[in-house]
This record gives C-alpha cells, sequence and structure tokens, in this order.
C-alpha cells in the first residue's frame, strides 16, 4: 500500500525532474518557468508548441531537453518544399524480396524536435496529426507504433514573419501547451554573453534521465488524485470558453483532458499527489490560449485569447478548498 504521505515513486519524480531541470536552466538563462512548463508537458505525455520571434532560445530550448534525457531523438527542419513522407516514413519496393519495405521517417523517434514547423506547408504540417495524438503511423493499410515516451517539440515564428503558414485549427489541438521565450532580462543576457561567447553549451550536456525513468515518472503522474470538484472546476473553464462572447471557436474535450494532465504533472512536479484548483489557474492560458479563435470584432479590438482565459479565470468559481483535499491514503 502507497500512501499519499509517503510516495516513493513522486519521491523519484521529483528527483529525477530536479537534475532535467537543472540540466536545461544551464542552456536557457533566466527562463525557470519556461523549463518548468517543458518538463510538465512532458510528465503529461503531452507536445510543447514554442512560439516567439527569431533568436530568442526557440531551438536552443528543445535540443536542451532532448540532450538531457536518454533518449532517441530526431530533428526535423520544415521547409517549404518537405514532403509528408519525410516526417512518417515510405515504403520502398525491395527487388530481391519483391515486396514493398517501409523506410521510418524522421517521427520515429522518442523526443521529435520540429524547427518552423508553420514554414511547411498545411499538408506536411498535418502528417504529423496522427502521430502526435495516437502515437503510430498508418502507412500502405498497416500500422506502426511510435516508441515510448513520445514527444513533438515544434517551434515556430509568429505569423507576422515572411514566409509561415498558420498551423490548422486541429494541429494546434494537438499541443497540450504554448509558450513563448520572450526576451531575456539584461543580467541573464551578459550572463547567456559568458556561457555562450566561445562554444555552445548544448556540447556539454550530458542526459541526467534515461528514457525508462521517464516512462516511470509519467507512471506515477497517472496516479495523482483529482477530486470531483477539481475536476467539476476544469469542465467549468473550458465550458466557458464555448460561449464567451469574444471567441468563436472554443476549447475542445481534448483541451480539457490536456488541462487535467498537465496539472497533475504540476502538483507531481511540486510534490504533490493531488491537485489543486491553483494548478489549474497556473496551466490555463498556456494550455487553451492557443486552441481559441477570437471573433472579428474582438481582433478589432485588439482582444487576445490569453486575455480572454484571465478573464475566464477571473469569473470562474473556484470549488471548496475543503473539497479539494484526497482521502488520508489509497492504494494501488
Amino acid at each position: 500500500m502507497t500512501t499519499y504521505d509517503e510516495p516513493a515513486s513522486l519521491r523519484d519524480l521529483t528527483a529525477a525532474a530536479a537534475r532535467v531541470r537543472r540540466s536545461v536552466e544551464g542552456v536557457i538563462e533566466g527562463k525557470p518557468e519556461v523549463v518548468r512548463l517543458a518538463l510538465t508537458v512532458l510528465l503529461a505525455e503531452g507536445h510543447l508548441l514554442i512560439e516567439d520571434v527569431p533568436g530568442v532560445g526557440k531551438t536552443m530550448l528543445a535540443k536542451a531537453l532532448a540532450r538531457s534525457v536518454d533518449c532517441s531523438v530526431r530533428r526535423i527542419q520544415f521547409t517549404p518544399d518537405l514532403l509528408p513522407s519525410d516526417i512518417t516514413g515510405v515504403s520502398i519496393f525491395d527487388q530481391h524480396r519483391r515486396d514493398f519495405e517501409f523506410k521510418p521517417g524522421a517521427v520515429f523517434a522518442q523526443i521529435v524536435i520540429g524547427d518552423e514547423i508553420n514554414r511547411a506547408s498545411p499538408k506536411t504540417q498535418s502528417a504529423l496529426l496522427e502521430a502526435m495524438e495516437e502515437r503510430q503511423v498508418t502507412m500502405d493499410g498497416r500500422t506502426y507504433a511510435l516508441p515510448s515516451p513520445f514527444m513533438v517539440v515544434a517551434t515556430q515564428n509568429p505569423l507576422e514573419m515572411e514566409g509561415t503558414y498558420p498551423l490548422p485549427e486541429a494541429q494546434r489541438d494537438r499541443f497540450l501547451a504554448r509558450v513563448s521565450i520572450g526576451y531575456p532580462g539584461p543580467e541573464a543576457e551578459l550572463q547567456m554573453l559568458d556561457v555562450h561567447g566561445d562554444t555552445s553549451p548544448l556540447d556539454d550536456i550530458q542526459p541526467v534521465a534515461h528514457a525508462h525513468e521517464i516512462v516511470k515518472m509519467v507512471e506515477a503522474v497517472r496516479t495523482v488524485h483529482v477530486a470531483e470538484p477539481v475536476r467539476r472546476y476544469a469542465v467549468e473553464l473550458i465550458s466557458a470558453t464555448r460561449s464567451h462572447p469574444d471567441l468563436r471557436l472554443g476549447a475542445s474535450p481534448r483541451a480539457t483532458l490536456h488541462l487535467l494532465r498537465a496539472a497533475k504533472a504540476a502538483a507531481a512536479l511540486a510534490g504533490r499527489e493531488y491537485v489543486l484548483p491553483d494548478d489549474l489557474q497556473s496551466l490555463a492560458v498556456a494550455v487553451l490560449a492557443h486552441r481559441l479563435l477570437p471573433t472579428a470584432q474582438a481582433q478589432l479590438n485588439r482582444r487576445s485569447a490569453e486575455q480572454v482565459v484571465l478573464e475566464i479565470l477571473h469569473h470562474t468559481p473556484v470549488p471548496d478548498p475543503a473539497a479539494q483535499w484526497p482521502p488520508a491514503s489509497r492504494s494501488y
């Protein structure tokens, strides 16, 4: 029997997560909240979209996370001439066997880095849909499973940049969270000049967690308790996006699942085996905003999806704290 007071698996999770966080923060200076969100997405079995202007470290964050974990890593540079088969793979006729042989594409890795994903055509972007949702690839009537753990870390430039295509709504909905790194502060930028001046800090990164550890950490996150009032609070937040006058597209049921999974991962990283409304509130903007489409009038009024989510958080009643605590013990 495992109790909430002494969860051995939770201690292992927080220790391994701390090692990964320190490793990534050694490369990405001054952005601890961004690194923490990336870890949260990894433990929630989700995919991360990093959106920001060029040169702020989007690809550096993705590479640092990938190198800190002893997993197979593949990088895809999205360009306008990239084909879907370059991502998923292709069947080639083998003259000796007189049969078709499947050659896996770049998506067959545990951590896939999609660099500048919105520079490829929508057709090529859609090649990731099945892989991201079902963790498999179907080719010529056959299904090929992807390795575990599996995470897509994609970067994209804002739509105002030249040569970009907007991600389809179905594609954005597959990403558990979206994060913007932003410009570093003056002190962090000075430190960056010292660290990055002569050599790349990526060269010094060694794996601090193995793939099987990540799988165990994910399993530990699944056991985090979510009380009924907290689940109902999550549903109320999502439902409010579907009826808000400033939104023409609200959050999907997949968004509800993603928000709850992310909250469980955040609770585990904080050393808790139960979710609080604070976990949902801290993740709501990152998990929901990229899925929402403001109305034309809201865009004219310069109302962003982030502002709408914050307004919904402000007006949605928070559950009674007395109803949030888990039972004293729990057997698995």
